[in-house]
């Protein structure tokens, strides 16, 4: 009968041996996901440092040619000064909804007046002529590129990390630990216009 006793006593002991182990490698777990994920966001800052600072000579150079066209020019300034206020805010929380939509809102209206500034300057050909202003070009388009495969590294680890919190029963122990789930990086694209029809009809 003490042998039963003894034996049962050890199994409990061991089953909640198991579970104990089985939580601290679940919490283990969510903390190693977030910390992906929070570092995958910090590749995407540099990226977008790197691009911030790039724009304003960008800016420079095209106020020489351009200068009819300073409200182009104050509308890519305003939305570089907008985006970095997003990374600033995402910075501090990467993951958070809030910050997350402030960041790809303005990251989205930045990329619309570059494209307007690019447009623009399609019509100066000493601009697009310009070797400076080619270099930038390129160092943009190739930051842009950076910045593209980083946002698509983060959201990967979003993804992960948000599907190993919601899956049961890890789900008990990331809500009880305090684990928030994470938002992608979603970059809200300028409206494309649609090119002119022309009918000879």
């Amino acid at each position: 009968m003490v042998a039963v006793l003894m034996f049962l006593i050890l199994g409990l002991i061991g089953l909640a041996l198991v579970v104990v182990f089985w939580g601290i490698a679940v919490y283990n777990g969510l903390v190693t996901a977030r910390n992906a994920y929070k570092n995958a966001f910090a590749q995407i800052d540099v990226q977008l440092n790197r691009r911030y600072d790039l724009i304003p000579n960008l800016v420079e150079v095209a106020k020489g040619y351009i200068k009819h066209e300073r409200e182009t020019l104050e509308a890519v300034i305003a939305a570089r000064g907008a985006a970095m206020s997003g990374l600033s805010a995402a910075k501090a929380n990467p993951g958070d909804v809030g910050a997350m939509q402030q960041l790809g809102a303005a990251e989205g209206q930045l990329t619309g007046a570059l494209g307007r500034l690019m447009a623009v300057s399609e019509a100066y050909p000493d601009l697009k002529a310009n070797q400076t202003m080619m270099q930038l070009s390129e160092e943009l388009t190739s930051t842009e590129n950076k910045v593209a495969f980083a946002r698509q590294a983060f959201n990967d680890s979003v993804m992960s990390y948000n599907n190993r919190r919601e899956v049961f029963p890890a789900s008990i122990i990331a809500s009880s630990s305090g684990f928030q789930p994470a938002a992608l990086l979603e970059i809200t694209e300028p409206e494309k216009r649609e090119a002119v029809k022309v009918s000879f009809t």
